[in-house]
């Protein structure tokens, strides 16, 4: 995972003893960003254990493949082979490999039973989630539901069902999907992107509090909106 810094160089010892804002951009079709946020997680474990304060993340938008139709026709190795213009054969070791890193970290990838699409919606989704203060929960769990256990996440219905799961409204997810109510805020993401040089992810930039003796980083800023109450009661 990369950290974005952007100003001056400043001591590798500074301590961060408030809280640490981290931006993350990732796709819920990247397995790196599922293993990534694994080894995210047990670092922050450890930096919290030694002392440090607390790190509040936000998922930021980015698709590998927009260009990928909603109802894929092929396997996950197809699309890889197609899309990176390499063998089958080699597709499907680089996948064996992938596999293996993830159960290293704990997650049980199943490439046979995923379910390749455009994951823009999910993005949407997310934002939805974000609204509701229920991104984290969400992202882990359109992360398990495509990797391991072959759900759809390029259809609303499903998307909606996953939402629920975590306690948001699924009709009122269901209608900002419909609506597209978070359309523009997953392209502020990816423009943002775009603004940073990032070109593949996971990718992050991360900040502290001013007080804090901690490197000066960038991070996104988002106009705050109108949006539809989607926290299930």
């Amino acid at each position: 995972m990369t950290l974005r810094n952007t100003g001056p160089p400043t001591s590798v010892d500074a301590f961060v003893s408030s809280a640490l804002k981290v931006d993350i951009w990732s796709d819920i079709a990247c397995p790196w960003c599922y293993v990534g946020k694994r080894r995210f997680a047990e670092g922050v474990r450890r930096f919290q254990a030694a002392g440090g304060g607390r790190v509040d993340v936000e998922y930021h938008s980015f698709e590998l493949a927009p260009d990928t139709p909603v109802d894929f026709q092929g396997s996950e190795a197809d699309f890889l082979a197609d899309h990176k213009g390499l063998p089958l054969a080699q597709v499907h070791q680089m996948l064996g490999q992938m596999t293996e890193v993830a159960r290293d970290e704990g997650l049980d990838f199943d490439y046979d039973s995923l379910k390749h699409t455009n994951t823009l919606k999910a993005h949407e989704a997310l934002h939805a989630a974000k609204a509701a203060g229920l991104q984290a929960e969400l992202k882990e769990r359109l992360l398990r539901a495509y990797f391991t256990e072959g759900r759809h996440i390029g259809y609303d219905d499903e998307l909606a069902d996953l939402a629920a799961e975590v306690g948001l409204d699924r009709e009122a997810v269901l209608g900002a999907l419909h609506e597209g109510t978070y359309r523009a805020d997953v392209a502020a993401d990816i423009t943002q992107a775009r603004a940073y040089g990032i070109r593949g992810v996971p990718s992050s930039s991360s900040t502290a509090s001013t007080a804090c003796p901690a490197p000066r980083t960038q991070t996104s800023s988002q106009t705050p909106s109108a949006k539809p109450r989607l926290r299930s009661r």
